[in-house]
C-alpha cells in the first residue's frame, strides 16, 4: 500500500519508508496502547513497594511515559552512533522492580536514580565490546531467546482480564473473560474479514471497540481522567540529587547488562521480521541508546529502560515495519507526559480488552521465535536439548516466582527473569554442544517470514517481504471494488482471438 510506489522508485528499505501523514498517527497511536500499561505499571509497583504517597507516584509514572517516549525517539531516529534506527519502543524494565525496591527502602529514590545514571553510563560505554558478541546468537538461540520473551509474558495477561485483586468480587467475573474472549474475536475477525487498509490498525481498532462494549456492561471509569492534571512538566532531579552508593550500583549494574541481553534479543527480532540487516552497529547502535536513556532515566527520577518486546508483536502482525511510525508513538508519550489527563484516559482503558490484545501480541512474538529457531535441525538432539533446558529455565520463574528466593541478590535479579535466565541458557548450551558445528548466522534470514532462507547480507529480502504484502493487500482491494483482475495471459490470448 503505502510503500508499494516509494519502494519500486527509491528501494527505499520498508524500516525507512515513511507512510502518509494521514496513517502515521493511528499507526502509532496502536503501538502507545500496547505499551502504556507497561510504562504506568513499573514506577506504579516500585512506588507501592517503597511505600511513597500517591503524589510522588504520580510523579514517577509522569516521568517514566516521558522517559520512555524520548527514549522511543533516540532508538528510532537515532544521533550519530546512539540508536538502532528500528522500530522499537522504549520503557522501563521488570527486571529492575525488585532491586529498587530494595535500594529505595534502604537508600532512598536519590540511591536508586544514582545507581541507573552510574549502570546507564557504563552500558553505553561497554555498547561496542558487547555487540561483538553477535557470534553466539546464531538462529537457534535467537528463536529460542524470542520464543522465550513471548510465551514468558502470556501468563501477565491474566492480571489484566482477571484483575489484580483475587480478593476482589469482580475478580475473573464472567463478565471480564467474555469482554476479553470478545476483544480477540474482533481483532481476528478483522484480520480475517477487513480491507486491507483496516488490518493496518486491527490492534487499535479492537482497543477501541473492545472499549465501546464495556461501556454498557459497566466495566469503564474515565472519573481518573476528569481528576488529572491538564499540563504538568517533568523537572530533573525531583526527589533531590542523586547518591552514589557501591550497593545500590552493583544491582543495578546486573540489571542492565540483563537489559543489554534483552534488546540484543529483541533487536535481532526486529531484523528477521523486517528483514533488516542486523550487524555489530546495530546492535551497538541500540545498547547505546540504552544506556544513554538509562542515564537520562536516572537524571528525571525514573528507572532503567529497555526494548518493549510486546511491541514487536505489533510489527509481525501489522506488517507496518516503518521505525517512523513508532517515532511518532515517540512523540505521543512524550505529549503524554507532559498531558497527565491524556495520560490518564489512556491509562482507564478496561483491562479485560488490554489483556485480550495482548494475549494475541505476545502470543506472536512466542511464534515468531519458534519459526526463527526452526531454521536449525529440530531433530538434532543437540538442538532439542538447547531448547528444551532454556526453555525451562525461561518459565520456571513465571511458574514459581519464588523458587530463587533464598540465593543471593545479584543471582535472584538474573535468574528470576526468564527472559534473561532462558537467554544465557541458550547461549551457553549452544557454545558447548555446538561450537564446532556451522550454523546459519543470527542476521535476518526468512523464518519469521515463513520463505526460504536467504543470504543473510542481503537487505533486499525486507523490501521482496513488503513489496509481497503491499502487492497482496492492493489485489484483494482491486477484487473488492472491480472484481478479480484478468491475468496478463487471458488478456494476450484474448487479443489474439480478437484479431481478424
Amino acid at each position: 500500500m503505502f510503500s508499494l510506489a516509494r519502494q519500486r522508485s527509491t528501494q527505499v528499505h520498508p524500516v525507512d519508508a515513511l507512510p502518509p501523514l494521514r496513517l502515521l498517527a493511528p499507526l502509532g497511536l496502536q503501538h502507545v496502547l500496547i505499551a502504556y500499561s507497561g510504562m504506568v505499571t513499573c514506577p506504579l509497583l516500585i512506588g507501592l513497594g517503597i511505600g511513597l504517597p500517591q503524589q510522588q507516584i504520580a510523579t514517577l509514572i509522569t516521568a517514566n511515559v516521558f522517559i520512555g517516549g524520548v527514549a522511543t525517539l533516540l532508538q528510532t531516529l537515532g544521533i550519530f552512533n546512539i540508536g538502532a534506527r528500528l522500530p522499537l519502543i522504549m520503557g522501563s524494565t521488570f527486571t529492575g522492580i525488585t532491586p529498587a525496591i530494595i535500594v529505595g527502602g534502604q537508600g532512598g529514590l536519590p540511591a536508586v536514580f544514582g545507581a541507573t545514571i552510574v549502570a546507564g553510563l557504563l552500558a553505553w560505554l561497554a555498547a561496542p565490546y558487547f555487540s561483538k558478541l553477535l557470534r553466539f546468537f546464531p538462529p537457534l538461540v535467537t528463536g529460542t531467546i524470542i520464543a522465550i520473551i513471548g510465551f514468558s509474558l502470556l501468563p501477565s495477561t491474566s492480571n489484566l482480564i482477571a484483575g489484580s485483586d483475587p480478593t476482589a468480587e469482580s475478580y475473573a467475573s464472567p463478565k471480564r473473560l467474555l469482554l476479553a474472549a470478545l476483544t480477540i474475536v474482533i481483532v481476528l475477525v478483522i484480520e480475517r474479514m477487513a480491507p486491507p487498509a483496516l488490518r493496518r490498525i486491527g490492534i487499535l481498532t479492537g482497543l477501541v471497540l473492545g472499549t465501546l462494549v464495556a461501556f454498557p456492561l459497566g466495566m469503564t471509569d474515565f472519573s481518573s481522567a476528569g481528576a488529572a492534571e491538564a499540563f504538568g512538566i517533568v523537572t530533573p532531579f525531583s526527589f533531590g540529587l542523586p547518591t552514589f552508593a557501591i550497593a545500590a550500583i552493583v544491582p543495578m549494574l546486573v540489571v542492565q547488562a540483563v537489559n543489554m541481553v534483552e534488546t540484543t534479543g529483541h533487536v535481532l527480532a526486529i531484523g528477521d521480521i523486517t528483514g533488516k540487516k542486523i550487524d555489530e552497529r546495530t546492535i551497538a547502535g541500540a545498547l547505546r541508546a540504552d544506556g544513554a536513556s538509562a542515564a537520562l532515566a536516572g537524571v528525571f527520577n525514573t528507572f532503567p529502560i529497555v526494548t518493549f518486546s510486546n511491541n514487536v508483536g505489533v510489527v509481525s502482525i501489522t506488517k507496518i515495519f516503518s521505525r517512523f511510525v513508532v517515532a511518532i508513538a515517540g512523540v505521543f508519550l512524550v505529549l503524554m507526559g507532559l498531558l497527565p489527563k491524556l495520560g490518564a484516559v489512556i491509562a482507564a482503558l478496561p483491562g479485560p480488552v488490554l489483556g485480550g490484545v495482548t494475549l494475541i501480541m505476545f502470543g506472536t512474538v512466542g511464534v515468531v521465535g519458534l519459526k526463527i529457531a526452526a531454521q536449525a535441525d529440530l531433530s538434532n538432539p543437540r538442538n532439542i536439548m538447547v531448547v528444551a533446558v532454556a526453555f525451562g529455565f525461561g518459565m520456571m520463574p513465571t511458574g514459581a516466582p519464588q523458587i530463587y528466593q533464598n540465593l543471593p541478590q545479584s543471582v535472584q535479579t538474573i535468574l528470576g527473569s526468564g527472559i534473561a535466565a532462558g537467554g544465557i541458557c541458550a547461549i551457553v548450551l549452544n557454545w558447548i554442544l555446538n561450537r564446532n558445528r556451522d550454523q546459519h548466522p543470527a542476521s535476518p534470514s526468512g523464518g519469521a517470514t515463513g520463505v526460504a532462507p536467504l543470504d543473510p547480507g542481503n537487505p533486499a529480502r525486507g523490501q521482496d517481504l513488503a513489496r509481497a504484502t503491499d502487492e497482496r493487500d492492493l489485489t484483494a482491494e482491486r477484487e473488492s471494488t472491480v472484481g478479480t483482475p484478468r491475468s496478463k495471459a487471458a488478456d494476450t490470448a484474448k487479443a489474439k482471438t480478437n484479431q481478424p
